[in-house]
């Protein structure tokens, strides 16, 4: 039984597949830092693409992170996957060189301006 775990979990580390960290304040820092250095640019600086020059110059346009549908699902893993390997037939670029903990951060960030939508 041991040595069917230790296999296993070699296969998940060399598929590229990383348990996701919990999510923390320092983790939702971290991601919003990154967001604005990275991703406001196309976004928007809270999600929305029509409030950055690149994002309505754009076609096709990014994806409004607060009120549509993400492409490819919106658990965290899902999130991560799209940030590391970007969206084919989109202009959403893969971000797999940055740090893993960096895109952990974006994807709770990106998660979190979600939920807080209807909090204002």
């Amino acid at each position: 039984m041991k040595r069917t775990l230790t296999v296993l979990a070699f296969l998940l580390s060399a598929s590229g597949f990383a348990a996701a960290p919990k999510e923390s304040p320092e983790l939702l820092a971290k991601g919003k830092a990154v967001f604005d250095a990275q991703c406001a640019l196309c976004h928007g600086e809270k999600g929305d693409p029509e409030t950055s020059p690149a994002g309505k110059a754009m076609n096709p346009k990014p994806r409004h992170l607060v009120a549509e549908a993400f492409k490819a699902g919106d658990s965290p893993e899902k999130v991560f996957d799209s940030i590391s390997k970007g969206l084919p037939g989109t202009a959403m670029a893969p971000f797999g060189h940055l740090p893993e903990e960096d895109r952990w951060g974006l994807t709770y960030h990106i998660l979190s301006m979600r939920k807080s939508k209807g909090k204002k």
